[in-house]
């Protein structure tokens, strides 16, 4: 039995238009390595430090719903979060490339009950309109006021 080393809960899988195209932009632009891939199908297996996904070019190997895949942008309604240590890097990586962001760059808090948790994060859009959020954390402080 061969072991693909897999060990993630979940892997989102994005049905792409160009492989190629594609993987350039998750490997150069945004950083991800490949852990494995079957280019003869179009797919690769992503990871960035402990996130991963995948990506399957639409009519290579097997496409679920392709009549659902025609309108760009594809994933309507759906963002990633990725935590990564340091989002700066990748913001130098984008801007080299002139890559806009879908959402500039902000810090949040959100509140969980008296402490509220912060990230530094900003939206990318791929080339297929997947829409990528990285967030390096900022920590936790409690929530002024709270009852």
């Amino acid at each position: 039995m061969v072991n693909s080393g897999a060990t993630n809960a979940i892997v989102p899988e994005f049905a792409i238009r160009d492989f190629g195209k594609s993987l350039t932009f998750y490997q150069e632009v945004l950083g991800f390595s490949v852990r494995y891939s079957r280019r003869d199908e179009g797919f690769a297996f992503l990871e960035f430090g402990s996130a991963a996904l995948m990506i399957d070019q639409i009519g290579l190997g097997r496409t679920f719903q392709p009549e659902l895949l025609d309108e760009f942008p594809l994933g309507r309604g759906l963002n990633l979060q990725i935590t990564v240590g340091q989002i700066d890097p990748i913001l130098d990586r984008l801007e080299s490339r002139g890559v806009d962001l879908f959402l500039p760059v902000e810090e949040r808090w959100y509140r969980f009950g008296t402490y509220e948790t912060g990230q530094r994060q900003f939206m990318v859009a791929d080339p297929d309109g997947y829409l990528l959020r990285f967030c390096e954390k900022l920590g936790e402080r409690p929530v002024t006021g709270a009852s």
